[in-house]
């Protein structure tokens, strides 16, 4: 099959993207990794510095969703790249001076979220513009492939600098992936539309809620966003549980660990690569439906595994189950998510997804935790596997049509494929970076 161009400004925005999927995947677990090996903190202080953190960013992100709606929004990816950039290198910069603390790395992974959750508002609306409607989904699959690929090097190379060159190395390798990525954006070209608004006044406070509005009105985008919710949390809640099983309880060495979770990442370039094709053939709903289903069935196998190459070929091959169908859904749930929701509406729509996401994550994994400590890391992976089973009743039961266009289209891209109109548009939800599309449950 020949490959799909979607013009050379693409290509920049996939390279700036690419760039910074593969500095944050080197920078995997990096503070959590300086806080237990530089500040010698505590098992609370990690938990709270993962969860703690992003919590608060996302409450910091709340009143920037309408804000990024009416801005420009290439100078405001690219001031969120350099963002983080400036406020992650001040941890070697603390450390070379001997002055790191644990305040400053909640201070910094609080910003790191609240610029993550903006930047992915602001690109939400900018890929549509540079790509023709009917190639969102061979861009969002693009972007999903490429945060698997980073994952399957990034964590494993990352660990070899940290022994090799010291605990700030990969941080400094984070950061000057978004200097990277902001330069990247820079060179996508093209004159963007600045959307005003009707009138001067300043963000009202009911309008922090229209992008929680609009994914609760539209039944197939209140249904996607409950399920996702569920799906993503429970997911991600059971990461750290299944690290003390294993790691703990179980005794696998350190690199078994890191191949079980570095070795089914392939999954992700194989389920990204069929979007496309299983979606011409079956339909955009029915894969939802499917694939969103099968995401949900195989979370249970990871309460049974056992010591040795038995247990560890069984973690491989449950983490490839689930890698697989969510590299195939994540790019159709972007691309539905974009064709249903109104121009003047993305940013705060993918703000409100992804401050919802990154709450639920929190709130799930303290009660896996508690729930851990009050029986066993088993039994809350049960649970999870179990309450997992029941989110497919949350999926959309009938098919919907995309919004109408916008009525007064805007100016066209100067350097956009086919004249496509600026925009209205994302490049989809959540990465180990500053991600245009969907990788990890967002």
């Amino acid at each position: 099959m020949v490959r799909r161009s979607l013009g050379r400004q693409f290509g920049w925005l996939w390279t700036a993207y690419a760039v910074s999927a593969y500095g944050s995947a080197l920078g995997f677990g990096a503070m959590p990794l300086i806080a237990l090996l530089v500040l010698h903190a505590g098992p609370a202080q990690v938990s709270a510095l993962s969860a703690v953190g992003p919590a608060i960013g996302a409450l910091i992100a709340v009143p920037l969703g309408p804000w990024v709606e009416f801005r420009r929004k290439r100078p405001v990816m690219i001031a969120m790249d350099l963002a983080r950039f400036a406020v992650i290198m001040t941890i070697p910069v603390a450390y070379a001076l001997g002055r790191l603390s644990f305040v400053q790395l909640l201070i910094v992974s609080a910003v790191v979220a609240a610029a993550r959750i903006t930047f992915q508002a602001a690109s939400g609306a900018y890929l549509k513009a540079l790509v023709r409607p009917g190639d969102l989904l061979v861009a969002n699959a693009r972007f999903e492939s490429t945060t698997w690929s980073a994952i399957a090097v990034g964590p494993p190379l990352g660990g070899a600098a940290v022994g090799l060159f010291g605990p700030v190395t990969t941080v400094v390798a984070d950061a000057l992936s978004y200097l990277l990525s902001a330069l990247g954006i820079t060179a996508v070209r093209g004159r963007e539309e600045h959307r005003r608004r009707d009138d001067r006044r300043p963000v009202r406070a009911g309008e922090l809620l229209d992008g929680w509005r609009h994914l609760l009105a539209h039944p197939g985008l209140r249904a996607l966003y409950l399920n996702q919710l569920l799906v993503g949390g429970l997911i991600m809640a059971t990461e750290p549980l299944l690290a003390v099983l294993l790691l703990g309880q179980l005794g696998f060495p350190p690199w078994q660990y890191g191949l079980a979770f570095a070795a089914p990442c392939v999954g992700g370039l194989i389920g990204s690569r069929l979007a496309r094709r299983v979606v011409a053939r079956y339909g955009q709903h029915r894969i939802l439906r499917t694939v969103g289903t099968l995401r949900a069935v195989w979370l249970i196998g990871l309460a049974f595994v056992q010591p040795g190459v038995a247990g560890l070929a069984t973690v491989i091959a449950v983490e490839l189950a689930i890698i697989i169908s969510m590299s195939l859904y994540n790019p159709v749930l972007a691309t539905y998510r974009l064709e249903h929701t109104p121009t003047d509406r993305i940013a705060r729509t993918l703000s409100a997804w992804s401050i919802s996401s990154s709450a639920t994550i929190a709130i799930l994994s303290a009660l896996g935790g508690l729930l851990a400590g009050a029986t066993s890391p088993r039994t809350a992976i049960a649970m999870a596997g179990l309450l997992i089973l029941a989110s497919p009743l949350l999926l959309p039961r009938r098919q919907d049509h995309p919004v109408v266009p916008d009525r007064e289209p805007a100016p066209a891209h100067a350097g956009s494929p086919a004249g496509v109109p600026p925009g209205a548009g994302s490049p989809g939800a959540l990465t180990p970076g500053a991600s245009p599309a969907s990788s990890r449950p967002d």
